[in-house]
């Protein structure tokens, strides 16, 4: 199976990452020259007292896309995402940001970066207690030297971005923890950097509050669209918010693809098994199940050439679109009989005008609820009206049913 390790190439590449490796201990550059590279973590620990945290990563991310590292404790994570930053720096290899290799910036360019271009995110909130929430949002602000007023501005508007409007004065003793998560966000966003970091930022966070949060974040990149770079262990978590996700093993990238080829091909057994007990239901999306019906009508055409489509196709309903493939309907069989019945010469007067609709990216835990209601196959639009294809009903419960019996079968 090939993997996707590259960004979407009609996609602005913002980072890519080529031969990193990090190896803690003395003469790390000596074992990535010998042999010894190839032999498993412990045999290198063993044989030289070094621990070998990343070993040979590379992978691209466009601009705008979130991405989601994944893997266990131990499997070189959230390393990998503080080499990004430089907080640890590499044995080898390149990390360009924007065609840039930053692992050859002097200390002033590399403040420089890390004041500008990147803002991270903690699982610990990482606030000064005796400064208010505004203090605290503002703060990489004073330090880079930018005007109280300015920065004031600056953060009272990331504040309310992330939905803390009159908690401007208060201490982070006074929130939740899902409100100081906020906080570190929006510290990290007042800086408006092209590159959002974020290692485990809602594992420290009840269920109930970091599910919202997620949701929160999501709707959040949707105002902000920014590359973000996500760190977690929890593969629901992954599926939920990733366009990517780099499942890494033992300080390397074993897999990289959308959640649903995560899911529905795994690329090895360590994935396979790392995946058993995701619900298809949370990744399958309508794009992914839908499908082109036999034949559409268009709303020049006569009822008693729609009479002849349907009864070519076998069928008793079919989507009628205008010349721009705009969805603009559902017609059936008994609905036209009745038309021309009538003496009716238009096809618009045998279409429902509002069928149910949904667009490619819903999930398929999200149509049960449409599927229930409908007689007839759900439309697939995009965000336009367009009709792309159509979802039988069938296929969605035949989905659901897969995915109890694989929950019972565990």
């Amino acid at each position: 199976m090939e993997h996707n390790n590259q960004a979407d190439q009609a996609g602005e590449i913002c980072l890519e990452v080529n031969g990193l490796w990090k190896i803690f201990g003395k003469k790390a550059a000596d074992i990535l020259d010998s042999d010894l590279r190839f032999e498993s973590k412990e045999t290198i620990l063993e044989k030289t007292g070094n621990v070998m945290a990343v070993r040979d990563v590379s992978f691209s991310v466009a601009k705008g896309e979130f991405f989601v590292i994944m893997g266990l404790s131990g499997s070189g994570k959230s390393t990998l995402i503080r080499m990004l930053l430089r907080l640890i720096d590499s044995t080898r290899g390149s990390i360009r940001v924007n065609g840039e290799d930053i692992l050859k910036y002097n200390k002033k360019q590399l403040r420089n970066f890390r004041r500008n271009t990147t803002g991270m995110v903690f699982q610990y909130f990482g606030l000064f207690p005796h400064r208010t929430v505004l203090d605290n949002v503002a703060y990489g602000l004073k330090v880079s030297g930018v005007s109280k007023e300015e920065r004031q501005t600056r953060a009272q508007e990331a504040i309310e971005t992330v939905g803390l409007k009159s908690w401007e004065d208060y201490h982070p003793s006074a929130l939740s923890g899902g409100m100081r998560q906020r906080v570190g966000i929006a510290r990290a966003l007042t800086i408006n950097p092209e590159i959002l970091l974020m290692d485990e930022p809602f594992s420290g966070l009840d269920p109930l509050i970091r599910r919202e949060m997620q949701d929160e974040l999501i709707e959040l990149q949707d105002r902000v669209q920014k590359t973000i770079i996500f760190v977690t262990h929890d593969l629901h978590e992954a599926l939920k918010l990733g366009d990517r996700i780099a499942i890494m093993r033992d300080g390397k990238i074993v897999q990289i693809g959308i959640p649903e080829d995560v899911i529905t091909s795994p690329a090895d057994d360590y994935v396979r098994e790392f995946v058993q007990d995701a619900s298809p239901a949370k990744v399958l999306t309508a794009g992914g199940i839908m499908d082109q019906p036999e034949a559409l009508l268009y709303e020049w055409q006569g009822p008693k050439a729609a009479i002849r489509t349907l009864r070519d196709i076998k069928e008793d309903y079919a989507f009628m679109v205008n010349r721009t493939r705009s969805l603009l309907g559902l017609v059936t069989l008994n609905r036209l009989k009745t038309v021309i019945q009538n003496n009716g010469s238009s096809l618009k007067k045998a279409f429902t005008p509002d069928p149910p609709t949904t667009n490619p990216d819903t999930i398929l835990e999200d149509l049960f609820p449409i599927a229930a209601e409908a007689d007839y196959p759900i439309a697939v639009v995009d965000e336009d009206g367009k009709f792309m294809g159509e979802i039988q009903i069938s296929s969605i419960f035949e989905n659901m049913i897969q995915d109890k019996e694989a929950v019972t079968d565990e």
